[in-house]
């Protein structure tokens, strides 16, 4: 019996040890945290674990930060891609005549409609997007290694690609939302859904339409990231070997580079942005039936009863949005 109570002692003797070590060590980490900030700090972005979530964390951060600055910009874009739907001629409008409309009919602070799903669009897809390529170039770093090669321009494209195509399936319920919330001014009033957020659209979208209403324009999201990623990869690198030979300096050189590149890339994506648009707007009218039943209906309906340059209406918009990311 004593030989169990000593045990005992024993194991309650150790364990307030090493309660006392651990506070020794917390009282000992919060001293030079007050004594001195900066070199914690510096401590915790240098652990592991925040080197592995930094890159992530600012790429989203800095998406984010796009997103406020640009999300007028998008905001008309937007209506100029659904003005006019099913019909080939009448007014044409511009960038100022959209921005003059909206603001007649509210107030300035609705440029900024769909804010939140915006943000949450490019938090999702930016995060999985780095996560993607990072993951994708690991394990073909991996195999080239194995080979005793090294990695090429091609597997940075199709890594890039690939997780760009991949980010924008996980981020269309955003995407989606965004445009519902966006577009919802254009109707009547007493139609409209009058979205609160992201997370009201979101959650009212998935109970009257069902989740998998939630991806609808998946298709021609995915199409597009890929030929926005495609036309910002293929063309800033071949701008910049072009630029070689000129006598511009760096910093102009990656800045036309980045230009000719946000060209390409809005020139190959916009159909299918336009296309996504429309498709993510659309719902069931009083026959139960959507105006286009996929992105091929839509890209032929489009062309037929609007014509083949009104895939590329608000170019000059879209390509301000889209080249500050080239």
């Amino acid at each position: 019996m004593s030989k169990t109570v000593d045990a005992a002692k024993k194991k309650a003797d150790e364990a307030l040890k090493q309660v006392k070590d651990k506070s020794s060590e917390a009282t000992d980490t919060l001293k030079t945290a007050t004594d001195n900030p900066k070199q914690a700090k510096d401590d915790f972005l240098h652990s592991a674990g925040m080197r592995v979530a930094l890159p992530f964390v600012n790429g989203g951060l800095a998406g984010m930060t796009a997103t406020t600055c640009i999300q007028p910009i998008d905001m008309i874009k937007v209506r100029l891609q659904l003005a006019g739907e099913g019909v080939k001629t009448g007014p044409r409008p511009t960038p100022i005549t959209v921005t003059r409309d909206i603001i007649a009919a509210g107030k300035v602070l609705d440029l900024y409609t769909g804010l939140s799903a915006g943000l949450l669009r490019q938090a999702v897809y930016t995060t999985a997007r780095l996560g993607f390529f990072d993951t994708f170039m690991k394990a073909l770093t991996t195999r080239a290694d194995g080979q005793g090669k090294k990695i090429g321009f091609k597997e940075r494209a199709a890594a890039g690609l690939s997780a760009g195509g991949l980010a924008a399936m996980v981020g269309n319920p955003a995407d989606l939302a965004l445009i519902r919330m966006q577009s919802d001014g254009l109707k009547p009033k007493e139609n409209r859904a009058n979205y609160r957020s992201v997370v009201d659209a979101l959650t009212r979208i998935a109970k009257a339409e069902g989740v998998t209403a939630l991806w609808a324009g998946a298709y021609p999201t995915v199409v597009r990231a890929m030929a926005l990623n495609f036309g910002q990869l293929a063309f800033f690198s071949e701008a910049k070997n072009q630029l070689e030979e000129t006598q511009l300096s760096p910093r102009t050189k990656t800045l036309t580079a980045s230009a000719i590149a946000g060209f390409f890339a809005s020139f190959f994506s916009l159909p299918f942005d336009f296309v996504k648009t429309r498709l993510q707007k659309q719902q069931k009218g009083p026959d139960g039936k959507l105006p286009y039943s996929g992105m091929m209906n839509c890209f032929a309906r489009v062309a037929k009863e609007e014509g083949l340059l009104r895939f590329y209406r608000g170019f000059g918009t879209y390509y301000v949005r889209i080249a500050p990311h080239a």
